[in-house]
């Protein structure tokens, strides 16, 4: 009011000026017009609309939402002595009132004075969204004038949606985003590790005794498939496949535990600082197409791709369902109270981030929800260090059941991976102080500016640091100790005798080979290998029940051959099952083929088995019936028994040899062999006994007894066929 009083006088002082001048200055005239144009725009009432409203902004909260706003400053002089007023609703009870300035659904709030620039509503239905509108009156006061549009100024719309309140659903929440993020982390690494499968079997099963190069390898592998569970479960299977040995897996570990480290870093760098997850869309839309292609391999990638969206829309889920917590709240004074605690702080971190890892089963997620809880300000930078060194012993777990129906060998690679993390751990305890300081330093510098912990964005990047260092100065620490953590591991787990010894997988599967196609079928692969040295005992002992004259060494082989006969059949039902579920994955043409030959070798051998009992079932009725063979018939049937103990070689040699890739000359040149020497014995059969040269009721016995061992000889070929690919 002040204004314009002093600028209506200013308006008569040019005036007055302008009347004592001469009229024949055109000059002045013109400029004493100019300022009294200027003065009376000035003082000229400015219209008032919403525009008065400026940054107008609100921002849901649990339950709540905050409404911020400013008002024009050269509207300020025309709104003195008004009110202002808040009007919202949600968005549906908005759409059944079109009327924005009308309606009993609108809520209000009281009348504010004008210098108030934000307002926080209360009671509001939560995870809801609402509109809101800041008005004034031009007419009446408020807050009668409120309902009546005519007498009203509003502000342009501004939405917001209320969050949840922390409680079961929220939590709920957080366990569904952490889900989706492990979920998307399964699908990629499935398909990254199909994609290159036979590549990555035969880098890992090409190891040297070099354990620098199993570093290498372990590292290439987990850095390939993003995950080091994978890679652990793979080598544990290995080794207890017989197809790695002790010292070759304690560094494919060791290569592991660094690759994983990868991890940190995409989460932090695509997952916090560009968000991959607003071009996910786009992702799946390059992906999804490729599962309808014929081209081979492209399901996998696209599998791998889909993955690593769904993984990154898991994070900013997780994201976003992590609460904002500020340093007054409980849960971050716990942490911030007992992180200074010497060594018993850390030592407690360390166990929770274990658990976190035990409990979720991945190590990268484990990582992305503390990386999600330090940008959040939950957890402060040294606790999350600590939790980091515990994600490192929990995902040790997965190894350990892994290992769990493996057989010693297994369990020792296991227990290699387990001390290894925690020797490591346990050093970095206690120059945990000086390590951080070192990494905050490099953090510092890297930025330009002294580190700040609280400072979430270097937290995350110090964190992701810490990750990769302590785990490569692990490794670069331990690699010389790998003869003492081998031997260890010997001494911690015991050995249960010669079966245990023998690379033996009468469960098939070491733990989650069966979710890994070409590691599952290799397993398979070498179980079918022992199953032929099995049943080719028989041959030994019917050789035994043939011809000892012993009545205690012949019931003993007739047992012995009663339970091999078993073993054949328990064999046969367990590969078939265990390929069976394999046979539900994503399999390349190459193994799918391989399983059939499996398949139809087991089935092989488990017939060879039957023939086998039968034959000394057939020796055990001669003996019961008191029939003799006469000596040229009993060296006939170690001839053909001889025969098939040299079939059985060539079975086995094929057997341990690379599918596809073997000659049958042979193992077909000794069938031929069998079939002569059948042929052969059958006519001096059939002439001998129309001699009547011998017993008839032992005849026949001998006869069946040929005609067994020939159809034995069929099938050994057929197995010798099917590693061919002749199936």
């Amino acid at each position: 009011m002040k204004k314009h009083i002093f600028s209506l006088l200013s308006v008569l002082f040019a005036g007055f000026i302008a009347l004592a001048q001469p009229t024949e200055s055109p000059d002045a005239t013109n400029a004493t017009d100019t300022l009294v144009q200027e003065i009376v725009q000035e003082i000229a009432p400015i219209e008032l609309d919403e525009s008065i409203f400026q940054n107008v902004s609100s921002v849901g909260k649990p339950g709540s939402a905050q409404v911020n706003w400013n008002l024009s400053y050269d509207a300020l002089p025309q709104l003195e002595g008004k009110q202002l007023i808040i009007k919202y609703n949600t968005s549906i009870g908005a759409k059944r009132n079109k009327e924005k300035f009308e309606g009993s659904e609108w809520m209000f709030s009281e009348p504010l004075p004008l210098s108030t620039t934000s307002y926080t509503i209360e009671d509001l239905a939560e995870h809801e969204k609402y509109e809101v509108y800041i008005g004034l009156a031009k007419i009446g006061s408020l807050p009668e004038a409120a309902s009546n549009k005519e007498q009203m100024i509003w502000s342009a719309k501004t939405k917001f949606q209320t969050e949840r309140s922390w409680g079961i659903a929220k939590l709920l929440i957080l366990i569904g985003s952490l889900g989706l993020f492990i979920f998307g982390m399964k699908i990629m690494s499935d398909g990254l590790q199909r994609v290159s499968g036979e590549r990555l079997r035969k880098m890992l099963g090409s190891i040297t005794s070099n354990r620098v190069k199993g570093v290498i390898t372990g590292f290439g592998t987990t850095a390939i498939v993003q995950s080091s569970s994978v890679t652990t479960v793979i080598t544990v299977s290995l080794v207890n496949a017989g197809l790695l040995t002790l010292r070759q897996s304690a560094g494919v570990m060791m290569g592991a535990n660094i690759g994983t480290t990868i991890t940190a870093w995409l989460v932090l760098y695509l997952g916090f600082k560009v968000s991959i997850s607003s071009y996910a869309l786009i992702l799946i839309a390059f992906g999804a197409p490729m599962l309808f292609m014929k081209f081979k391999k492209s399901k996998d990638l696209a599998n791998a791709i889909i993955g690593f969206a769904i993984l990154f829309i898991g994070l900013q889920f997780l994201k976003d369902a992590v609460p904002n917590l500020d340093r007054d709240s409980a849960l971050v004074q716990f942490f911030i109270n007992y992180k200074d605690i010497p060594v018993l702080s850390n030592i407690m971190f360390v166990g929770l981030g274990a658990l976190v890892t035990i409990v979720i089963q991945s190590s990268s997620a484990a990582m992305a929800l503390t990386l999600t809880m330090v940008s959040k300000g939950i957890i402060p930078f040294e606790v999350a260090c600590a939790m980091v060194l515990g994600e490192n012993i929990g995902t040790t777990i997965t190894a350990e059941l892994a290992s769990m129906v493996g057989n010693v060998h297994a369990k020792r690679s296991a227990r290699i991976h387990s001390m290894f993390n925690i020797v490591g751990v346990t050093w970095m305890l206690f120059v945990m102080g000086i390590f951080l300081s070192m990494l905050g330093w490099i953090v510092g510098e890297i930025h330009g500016v002294p580190f700040d912990p609280l400072n979430t964005e270097m937290a995350n990047e110090g964190i992701a640091l810490f990750h990769t260092t302590f785990n490569l100065a692990n490794v670069l620490l331990l690699i010389w100790f790998v003869p003492l953590l081998v031997n260890l591991a010997e001494r911690t787990v015991k050995s249960r005798g010669e079966a245990d010894e023998e690379f033996k997988l009468d469960y098939i599967t070491a733990g989650g080979a069966i979710d890994f196609p070409e590691v599952a079928v290799m397993e398979a692969t070498k179980e079918v290998a022992k199953f032929g040295k099995i049943t080719s005992r028989m041959t030994q002992f019917v050789h035994t029940l043939l011809n000892d004259s012993d009545k205690k060494v012949r019931s003993k082989m007739f047992g012995k051959i009663h339970k091999y006969e078993d073993i054949t059949d328990r064999v046969e039902i367990e590969v078939a099952l265990f390929l069976d579920n394999v046979s539900t994955s994503q399999l390349s043409p190459e193994t799918s083929a391989k399983i059939r030959s499996l398949l139809s070798i087991t089935n092989d051998l488990e017939r060879i088995g039957d023939i086998f009992y039968q034959i000394a079932k057939t020796i055990e009725q001669k003996d019961e019936s008191k029939y003799y063979f006469l000596p040229e018939q009993r060296d006939n049937i170690n001839q053909m028994i001889d025969l098939l103990s040299k079939a059985f070689d060539e079975m086995n040699h094929n057997l341990s040899s690379e599918y596809g890739r073997i000659s049958l000359d042979k193992a077909r040149a000794v069938e031929a062999r069998i079939n002569q020497l059948r042929n052969q014995l059958r006519r001096e059969h059939i002439s001998n006994v129309e001699k009547g040269e011998y017993n008839i009721h032992a005849g026949m016995l001998y006869s069946d007894l040929i005609s067994l061992s020939e159809r034995a000889g069929d099938h050994i070929i057929n197995v010798s066929e099917a590693v061919a690919g002749e199936v």
